[in-house]
């Protein structure tokens, strides 16, 4: 086999496996011990059986095991010309004759033929993972939304004749989904590895739409044509969504994530504590076909704290400019997001420039280009969420019994908002007479 012959295609993340491979494919003929003094080649075709089902238990891969694992290196193999064609296509130049020769390589992988290698090694059990049956749950690294294009795409290439078929189906696959960590997932965090900052994949995000979200027409429409025009490329702003708690500010991010993710959106969850990281954040996404909201949840400084000075110098204020594919959204419960005190305004103090001090304290939120407002519903929009979620959930219960009872629960549950809304219909799905059992 001629993987080291590879050219764009070098260097995957778990390339182990299919160094293994090849050399089973290559010395099956030389006997248990081969002649060059290497591994036990029964041994290590038993071993790559082995690293196959792992593999398969850890993303959820079903089918031809091989051929996902195949798919899976294609998929998250970040290099000029995946990333070139990520959310945009095929692209021009030279580097199409290099993929081609790779893809060449990898699919004379891909066709091969073991049969002869199971009747030589006497290792019929390789049968296994050429058909595996995997299990409905999700794999820990992949939900089942990812695990389903990948093995989807690995039963694509089976109906690809010739190497140039399977560079356009791989084209096409970076075109709709991107590469690597970004293509494949809508959320992230950040977090420190060996490499220093990371953007860590967020395994399974609530699936939550827009429209789940009753009420709150007018801030969800501002929402939606603010984030329309940054995933169009045209001019938008940092927002900051702000009002009362249990309002669905942060379920609108969510929402947005789930429902612009096939248009390149990516949500990147930033804590306060990691301010400082941001730059190197940016400098990992900043050349990338996506666009990326940082979003930052429930955002608010008391007066000691200084950390929202990292946060202004990104967004305005900085040498560098931001770039273009880079918003922040954030929420919070303030509007000023810094606290104030009324000694900021009286007219003897100890600072000599109180209205310095003063704007100051003000120039963070008005950095934030579209403010939205969530206010807490009124008694009457209150009971029609709760109708709303209940029909949605399927409770069968008298109207009046269960606006009645969905009353009585906010007086003791935290007054009236959608996330109270949302806590009463949970508990009614909890109970044994409401839920069917």
């Amino acid at each position: 086999m001629r993987q080291q012959e590879l050219i764009v295609y070098r260097d995957f993340e778990d390339g182990s496996l299919l160094e293994d491979m090849a050399w089973v494919m290559d010395h099956y003929t030389d006997g248990r011990v081969n002649a060059q003094g290497g591994p036990d080649v029964t041994a290590l075709f038993y071993s790559c059986i082995h690293r196959l089902i792992e593999l398969a238990g850890n993303y959820g891969f079903c089918g031809n095991l091989w051929h996902c694992y195949l798919a899976n290196l294609l998929v998250n193999n970040e290099n000029s010309y995946s990333k070139g064609c990520e959310c945009r296509g095929g692209v021009d130049g030279t580097i199409n004759a290099a993929v081609l020769h790779d893809i060449v390589i990898l699919k004379e992988f891909y066709d091969f033929d073991f049969r002869p290698v199971m009747e030589r090694l006497g290792v019929p059990e390789f049968a296994l993972v050429e058909h595996y049956e995997g299990s409905s749950q999700e794999g820990r690294v992949y939900n089942k939304r990812i695990r389903a294009r990948i093995c989807g795409l690995a039963e694509a290439f089976c109906q690809d004749g010739t190497p140039q078929e399977m560079k356009d189906t791989l084209t096409q696959f970076y075109r709709e989904y991107g590469v690597g960590k970004f293509g494949l997932h809508k959320s992230f965090r950040i977090a420190h590895g060996e490499a220093g900052v990371e953007v860590a994949p967020i395994l399974n995000i609530a699936h939550v739409k827009l429209d789940d979200l009753v009420g709150y027409e007018i801030p969800k429409r501002k929402l939606v044509e603010n984030t329309e025009a940054f995933v169009e490329g045209r001019p938008a702003n940092n927002c900051l969504l702000y009002g009362d708690a249990g309002t669905g500010k942060s379920s609108c991010i969510k929402a947005i994530a789930n429902e612009y993710y096939d248009r390149g959106l990516r949500v990147i969850e930033v804590y306060r504590h990691q301010f400082q990281d941001l730059n190197d954040v940016i400098a990992q996404v900043k050349n990338r076909n996506y666009r990326f909201i940082l979003y930052m949840d429930d955002l608010s400084f008391e007066d000691f704290e200084t950390e929202y000075k990292y946060l202004k110098a990104l967004i305005e204020g900085g040498l560098e400019r931001r770039p273009s594919n880079v918003l922040i959204y954030a929420t919070s419960n303030r509007r000023h997001l810094i606290r104030e005190n009324y000694q900021d305004k009286e007219e003897v103090r100890e600072d000599m420039h109180s209205s310095d001090t003063v704007q100051e304290k003000l120039s963070l939120s008005g950095r934030f280009g579209v403010t939205i407002y969530f206010g807490a519903p009124t008694p009457k929009q209150y009971q029609e969420i709760v109708a709303v979620l209940a029909a949605k959930n399927g409770i069968q219960m008298p109207k009046e019994e269960l606006l009645g009872q969905a009353v009585r629960w906010e007086l003791n549950h935290g007054g009236l908002s959608g996330r109270t809304a949302q806590q009463f219909i949970d508990y009614l799905l909890g109970r044994k007479d409401t839920n069917g059992d």
